[in-house]
């Protein structure tokens, strides 16, 4: 009987600890990059992750962000200037959206 409460115990533990993470969903963080065809590719890095998407007709979303703080790097065409957008926070499951931004020549 004792052995059979402690496996009771120890399977209800387990199964706590795994509902625990299986709460952690990715986000995204999205935007918009003016003028429309000067920039490729969008970057989010953090500590942990470095994502990429590429633009398309000045609209980008980088899937699979992990909840966290991330650095946004738009990768711009010649003759304009990469763009980065600081402490970028991306919420559990969230999508982020970053808002405009405008690429200097």
């Amino acid at each position: 009987m004792k052995k059979v409460k402690l496996t009771l115990a120890a399977l209800t533990i387990a199964a706590a600890g795994l509902f625990a993470f299986s709460g952690m969903r990715d986000g995204s963080i999205k935007g918009v990059v003016t003028p429309v065809d000067a920039a490729t590719r969008a970057w989010a890095l953090s500590v942990n992750d470095t994502l990429k998407a590429t633009i398309d007709k000045g609209v980008f979303e980088i899937p699979g962000a992990k909840p966290g703080t991330y650095r946004v790097i738009i990768e711009a065409k010649p003759p304009f200037k990469n763009a980065a957008k600081d402490g970028v926070t991306v919420a559990d499951g969230q999508t982020t959206d970053i808002g405009e931004i405008r690429l200097q020549q």
